[in-house]
């Protein structure tokens, strides 16, 4: 991909090239392309230099991504400057370990980022177009809670949330499951792939053509372009505090939307971090860089304690491969934590200096000293993607301790809660849909 200046004008095709291209404001009402591609943009405008000064993560995305989202940089600004209410410091936990902790927003979990960023984002464009749209969000966790707390109450948007019953821990179902206005929570009978494929399903159904339907998963580009700026602003960081050497970054993996928005970040300012892909016993990716599996060869989910990451065949590694093809595998290192090796880590790091992590952002904590081990030197800046109160029951396992308390996490426990049990079946999905058209859900 050719980077142009940043007054281009950027169009989306489809990753599977049998779709119209289009803008960003068609892609992010769209969701999903008419032929069940992801939008991929046709070029990348380079982002402007400012961003390496900027004192707020909406300075920096006002400086990468205007033309990516064809709005003028004050209205970027505006629009992160509202989403992004809460910090995203750069800590340094280890000598030569920073976690870039992404766990301050509402629900406690980096999705809050991208979420909320692209509610003001699909608002806007709704009211510009006078339409209204239904968002269909598949969840292993954290990102359905970020969507529903993200686009409640907004007049032009309901929301469906389908995460698979059971296999989220208690804190993450009662955000999901929390009532809000606007938002429906299914239970589905399934795993998060079944999830991921009804939605899939429902977006390139013609009998719901008319529903206006979109989605807020990481398959949308309208969530995974928010994610470019806190790779930029931890990449800021470290210059301002005199941080020595080649950072690279260490990305705790399941859909693969997290580590798209990494190499995108890179490949809009023209710099050169490396990445490693941290990936629990859902290694498909790991052995896809190993050169053991070829695109595709996807397994059925396997559960673990970092649930959020249980993806057996990840959404965007179509992305990846439409952008990158087989330089992925120059670009990105891979590791599969297990759960012990998770559990292990966990103790390690509280046992020496103190900090609770959650079992993603511990399992990217395990790559990165692995990573270490293989003799990769300079600052490793570990996504820490969730907050470890999120998961309370694994954290005192893992420390003999109870986490640390996050206090945006206490009203969705006081919350009403409501969830209705779906089959893992696209029909069934088409069924509620329609009812709830009709004004029957």
């Amino acid at each position: 991909m050719t980077a142009t200046g940043p007054a281009a004008s950027v169009r989306y095709r489809s990753t599977r090239g049998e779709a119209p291209e289009v803008s960003f404001e068609e892609a992010l009402l769209a969701g999903l392309a008419p032929d069940g591609g992801l939008y991929v943009p046709t070029h990348l405008p380079a982002a402007a230099p400012s961003w390496r000064a900027a004192s707020h993560p909406a300075e920096v995305a006002a400086a990468a991504l205007p033309g990516l989202l064809g709005l003028p940089a004050p209205e970027v600004e505006a629009v992160f400057r509202s989403a992004l209410d809460f910090p995203l410091p750069v800590v340094e936990v280890d000598e030569g370990l920073h976690l870039l902790e992404l766990f301050h927003g509402p629900t406690a979990a980096f999705k809050d980022v991208g979420a909320r960023a692209m509610a003001r984002l699909m608002d806007a464009a709704l009211a510009r177009r006078g339409r209204t749209a239904t968002v269909l969000v598949a969840t292993s966790g954290d990102t359905g809670g970020a969507v529903a707390d993200a686009f409640a109450g907004l007049r032009a948007v309901r929301v469906a949330v389908l995460y698979p019953r059971g296999q989220v821990s208690g804190v993450q179902e009662a955000q999901l499951t929390a009532v809000r206005p606007g938002v429906t929570a299914y239970a589905v009978e399934g795993t998060f792939d079944d999830c991921q494929r009804m939605v899939k399903a429902a977006l390139a159904d013609p009998d719901l053509a008319g529903l206006g339907l979109s989605t807020a998963n990481s398959i949308n580009v309208g969530r995974l372009l928010p994610q470019v700026v806190y790779y930029l602003w931890a990449l800021a960081q470290l210059e301002r505090s005199g941080v020595r050497g080649e950072p690279w970054f260490v990305v705790p993996s399941g859909n693969l939307g997290n580590l798209t928005a990494g190499l995108l970040a890179a490949d809009l300012a023209g710099v050169s971090p490396g990445f490693v892909a941290a990936h629990n016993a859902n290694d498909y990716f790991v052995r896809f860089l190993a050169g053991q599996v070829g695109p595709y060869e996807f397994a059925g989910s396997v559960r673990t304690l970092s649930n959020a990451m249980d993806v057996g065949g990840p959404s965007n590694f179509e992305r990846l491969l439409a952008l990158h093809g087989e330089g992925l595998r120059a670009r990105v290192a891979g590791h599969a934590v297990d759960d012990a090796a998770t559990l292990a880590r966990m103790r390690d790091l509280h046992e020496r200096t103190g900090y609770v992590v959650c079992p993603h952002t511990a399992v990217a904590v395990e790559a990165a000293y692995r990573e270490r081990e293989r003799g990769r030197t300079g600052p490793a800046v570990v996504l820490a993607t969730a907050h470890p109160a999120k998961f309370p029951e694994t954290a005192l396992r893992a420390t003999g301790a109870p986490p640390p308390t996050h206090a945006g996490l206490e009203r969705f426990e006081r919350a009403e809660k409501r969830a209705l049990p779906l089959r893992a079946d696209p029909a069934a999905l088409r069924s509620e849909l329609l009812a709830q058209a009709r004004g029957g859900g």
